[in-house]
């Protein structure tokens, strides 16, 4: 019997950090609140039911062996879970890089059920990056690998309820990102944004607001020409085609009510130009959005906190976000 309920996969994350934890927490009668949704979770079974019982959580799961007529079969009481198997047991903090195949099954499930349209969207876990890359995958972000398995540019922009915060470049060590920034990205990066906010955030004319990406924004030519040469020129010759867009400005000042208040998103250079102020200003409450896909992603805000799993303490707000963001632009294709 089809279903006219948002169908949700979610990837469990790595599997010795909070990811496992923050997928029970769906189950807690406080944070029922996804009307109208489906959510399944792959994670390995045996994994989430070990973990439920290190959290002294009660656990009842429904497992899903095949993915045709996912509805058929979903119970809301339940979670409800597309099994994969561990390549090797889990003890919680403890990385094992023999499981870093599990991890990126995980997200080679999600990419092809949202492909099939078995799912409308993917919200990810957490996962570990360097002992992806330990055993031998070179690895740099769920944003690239998914982008690369789709033949997409990806954008990735971090969401609260109060601001937008895109990157024209993602994970990139500083001293790459000036080369990585060209006329061509950066106008594909301003393009994809702002499709985005009009089709799927429903704003008819988005206002974003560019960082420079030296000290005041080169200060003329005098702090570096990034801004002279490559930012200003895309900005005008967008602003020509009807975008709207301010800068370059200075990152110092940007990130203030002045500006904020009369803006729908925000144009970082690098990641560290603009996530630490978007982090202070809500973590825990942020969304990690994977813009330029064929398919919806969301994440969440933070990291496998290693040293929280199987304590108790692992919040799952982010994740909770993550899925109401997922619903959300899913309603709005």
């Amino acid at each position: 019997m089809a279903s006219d309920k948002t169908k949700i996969v979610i990837t469990s994350g790595e599997p010795a950090g909070i990811g496992p934890d923050i997928c029970l927490h769906l189950l807690d009668s406080k944070t029922q609140t996804f009307d109208n949704t489906e959510l399944y979770i792959i994670a390995d079974p045996d994994l989430l039911s070990e973990r439920a019982k290190l959290l002294g959580k009660e656990v009842h799961l429904q497992i899903h062996n095949t993915l045709d007529g996912l509805s058929d079969f979903y119970q809301a009481d339940k979670l409800n879970i597309i099994p994969l198997s561990l390549n090797e047991p889990v003890q919680a903090g403890k990385l094992k890089a023999n499981n870093s195949a599990y991890v990126l099954s995980m997200l080679d499930l999600a990419h092809d059920m949202c492909l099939r349209k078995q799912v409308d969207a993917m919200v990810t876990g957490p996962i570990q990056k360097s002992i992806i890359n330990k055993a031998g995958h070179a690895f740099t972000g769920h944003t690239e690998y998914l982008a690369d398995k789709t033949a997409s540019v990806p954008v990735m922009m971090l969401a609260t309820s109060k601001m937008r915060v895109a990157l024209a470049t993602t994970h990139l060590p500083l001293k790459d990102v000036s080369k990585a920034i060209t006329r061509e990205s950066l106008t594909e990066t301003l393009n994809i944004l702002n499709l985005f906010l009009k089709r799927r955030v429903r704003i008819d004319k988005p206002r974003i607001l560019v960082c420079g990406l030296n000290p005041h924004a080169g200060e003329d030519g005098n702090l570096g020409d990034e801004e002279i040469n490559t930012i200003t020129p895309v900005i005008e010759q967008l602003k020509q085609q009807g975008l709207d867009l301010i800068g370059p400005l200075p990152a110092d000042t940007l990130f203030t009510p002045k500006y904020l208040s009369h803006a729908d998103a925000v144009l970082a250079m690098y990641h560290d130009q603009g996530l630490p102020v978007l982090k202070y200003s809500g973590f825990g409450k942020a969304v990690n959005i994977t813009l330029g896909l064929p398919f919806i992603r969301t994440s969440v805000d933070h990291g496998t906190a290693l040293d929280l799993a199987a304590t108790g303490k692992a919040s799952g707000s982010s994740m909770i976000e993550a899925i109401h963001m997922a619903v959300k632009l899913s309603q709005h294709g």
